[in-house]
């Protein structure tokens, strides 16, 4: 791969505000010099939209004893990571792979929750010299892997806290993941076995709920099941926030959230620990993909725009439900035509948006992929077989490189070649 090296760029500030003010995330000067810069197509984040999102959360959660967990599965890039870093959060993992980005990032094993599943032996070892000492697990098995770990560890591992992740289909339909009510018990006596308590309780509502109600509603059943556990001290309420993709439907209304739990959580006899584990709703709206065009044709009255980047730039339509909010770079007339943007494979469904509304465009315009910072690079791939592209740091007055663009050297690396 060729490493190049780009300095910091300063930015015109007037220019970026004014675009935001057009419903633009910055110009199109700023824009065209960004492709110039660093290629397209580009991920473009933006430091202060970032820094917005981790207050809006933050503030609006009055309980007093909270940790903001940020769920890395949504996005791993080092440099944004040490951005919640700096702003008092810790990492919520997923995986093995979550916890060494954030160990990459400068978070210590002690800001890192683990809420996963099905890890084996090597894996749960790892993640246990890694210091790592909040851990949420899945099922009895996994308790039973980490029974038999434990006791190789010299000395155990006294400031370990064990959680068990929910199953209880009253609350969640058709969940594979989690420990039913009734496997409390069982739980509680291989813990005990070498001398640890359950502490704690995970909740997963699910991915990319954007109803409130969903939430609220089952805040007093959690509490409830909860008190089950005889030393219970702390309550993840996990994550699945969702994020409102079309701004016209329903969005999650954090302050109502936040105010309704603090509530119920202060009426307990004991102070238990909350733990809240944001993640495409945090980093969703930072991040632009912007690309170029490349083809134009005509449908009858519909354009058709080919760009230089492909769905296996940005996560499955599940994800943000199928739409995406495109924009174009200028805007160069008020008349607006029914348009597919389609990207540079051959997939049939390559289709990066259907039945947009955007202006004639010709080749070497720009267009704007909105808020893709959740799920955009973290599940992009090599889908036949295109690199994928760079990131990019707006922050304060300039841009940096936060990752190389890939080349295609990137597709043997890792081949053995007679």
């Amino acid at each position: 791969m060729i490493i190049l090296a780009f300095p910091r760029i300063n930015i015109n500030n007037d220019m970026t505000e004014i675009a935001q003010k057009q419903n633009q995330p910055f110009s199109a000067t700023l824009a065209h010099s960004l492709l110039n810069c660093y290629g397209s197509p580009l991920y473009v984040y933006q430091s202060d939209l970032l820094r917005h999102g981790i207050s809006h959360i933050t503030t609006s959660i009055p309980y007093n004893n909270t940790l903001f967990q940020f769920a890395t599965v949504t996005n791993g890039n080092i440099e944004l990571l040490k951005l919640f870093n700096d702003q008092g959060w810790g990492i919520h993992a997923n995986t093995p792979g979550d916890i060494y980005l954030g160990l990459k990032a400068g978070f210590s094993g002690e800001k890192i929750v683990y809420s996963g599943s099905n890890l084996n032996p090597e894996e749960m070892t790892q993640i246990l010299k890694w210091g790592v000492r909040t851990l949420n697990l899945d099922s009895i098995s996994q308790l039973e892997l980490l029974y038999e770990i434990y006791k190789s560890f010299p000395g155990g591992l006294s400031s370990l806290k064990l959680g068990l992740r929910l199953n209880e289909p009253n609350l969640i339909k058709d969940s594979r993941i989690g420990v039913q009510p009734q496997e409390f018990p069982e739980a509680i006596k291989i813990a005990k076995r070498v001398g640890l308590n359950i502490q704690g309780l995970h909740f997963y509502r699910g991915t990319g709920t954007n109803a409130t109600r969903a939430f609220t509603k089952v805040i007093d059943d959690i509490i409830q099941i909860g008190q089950l556990l005889p030393n219970w001290e702390y309550l993840d309420f996990g994550g699945g926030f969702g994020y409102p993709y079309h701004h016209d439907k329903i969005a999650f209304n954090w302050h109502k959230f936040g105010q309704e739990l603090t509530d119920k959580l202060n009426q307990l006899s004991k102070p238990i620990q909350l733990i809240i584990e944001p993640g495409r709703a945090v980093i969703a709206n930072c991040a632009t993909l912007l690309a170029k065009v490349v083809s134009v044709k005509w449908q009858g009255d519909k354009q058709i725009i080919g760009v230089d980047t492909t769905v296996g730039n940005l996560s499955v339509p599940s994800v943000h439900g199928g739409y995406r909010k495109i924009i174009s770079w200028p805007e160069k007339s008020q008349t607006l035509w029914l348009t597919d943007v389609c990207g540079n494979t051959t997939y049939s469904r390559d289709y990066l948006g259907k039945n947009c509304q955007l202006p004639a465009l010709e080749i070497g315009d720009i267009i704007g992929i909105l808020e893709v910072g959740a799920y955009g690079y973290a599940m992009s791939s090599h889908f036949l077989h295109r690199p994928r592209p760079a990131e990019v740091l707006l922050e304060k007055e300039s841009h940096r490189l936060i990752r190389q663009r890939e080349d295609y050297q990137v597709l043997i690396d890792n081949q053995i070649l007679n």
